[in-house]
C-alpha cells in the first residue's frame, strides 16, 4: 500500500516519518500510554526511533500496519496517533492514543473515522475491530462516539507485557457509516439465530 494522507476539518493525517521522532518519544512517556497501550514500557528513545524509521514504513509496505500521525495542520502540531492493525485477511483492528495536552476536543473521534472510512473504501474492510482493556473508559467514548459498537468483554482479549487481560471488544461496519460493503452482510433479524429460515 501507497503510503497516504487524509485530511478532516480540522486534521491531517498522514504516515509518520523520521522527523516525528522526537514529538513520538515525549507523547510516550505519559503514564496513560504506556498504562492503556501496548506501547514499550518504560518508553525509550529507541522506540520511537524504530517506530518511526522501521515499524512504520514495513507496515505500509508490507501491507501489515497503518499507522498515520494526526497534526492540527500538515507541519502542524502532533496531537494523536492512529492505526489499522491487520491480524488477518478478515481481521483488521484500530488502535489509536492522544497526546494527553489535547485530549478532550474530539480530535481522537475525528481522526478515527477519518482513517474507518479509508479502511472501508480502500482497503476493503468489512469490520473494523477495536478492543481495549476493560477499564480504558477514555478509549471507549472515543470508540462509541465514532460510532463503533460495544459488543460484549473478551476474556484474555489483550496481551500486555506478558499478561492477558479481559478487554471490550467493539465492531464499525461500513452500512454504519452509509458506505458499502465489498460483501454483503447478513445480520441476524432480531438477535434470533435461525435455521432454515425458521427460528
Amino acid at each position: 500500500m501507497e503510503p497516504t494522507t487524509l485530511s478532516t476539518d480540522r486534521l491531517v493525517l498522514r504516515p509518520f516519518v523520521p522527523s516525528d521522532e522526537d514529538e513520538v518519544y515525549a507523547a510516550a512517556q505519559d503514564a496513560d500510554i504506556q498504562r492503556w497501550t501496548l506501547v514499550p514500557s518504560p518508553y525509550e528513545r529507541e522506540h520511537a526511533h524504530a517506530f518511526v524509521n522501521e515499524i512504520v514504513p514495513n507496515g505500509w509496505s508490507e501491507g501489515t500496519a497503518f499507522p498515520f500521525a494526526v497534526r492540527l495542520a500538515a507541519d502542524g502540531t502532533l496531537v494523536a496517533s492512529v492505526g489499522v492493525h491487520v491480524h488477518g485477511a478478515e481481521s483488521h483492528e484500530i488502535g489509536y492514543w492522544a497526546v494527553k495536552e489535547h485530549r478532550g476536543r474530539g480530535y481522537m473521534a475525528e481522526a478515527v473515522l477519518a482513517v474507518a472510512r479509508w479502511a472501508f473504501t480502500e482497503l476493503g474492510v468489512a469490520r473494523l475491530e477495536w478492543r481495549a482493556e476493560v477499564g480504558n473508559t477514555g478509549s471507549r467514548a472515543v470508540a462509541e462516539k465514532a460510532g463503533f459498537r460495544v459488543e460484549g468483554v473478551m476474556r484474555a482479549g489483550i496481551e500486555q507485557r506478558g499478561t492477558a487481560r479481559d478487554c471490550w471488544v467493539g465492531a464499525l461496519l461500513p452500512s454504519d457509516l452509509g458506505l458499502p460493503s465489498r460483501i454483503p452482510y447478513l445480520p441476524v433479524a432480531d438477535g434470533t439465530p435461525t435455521v432454515s429460515g425458521r427460528p
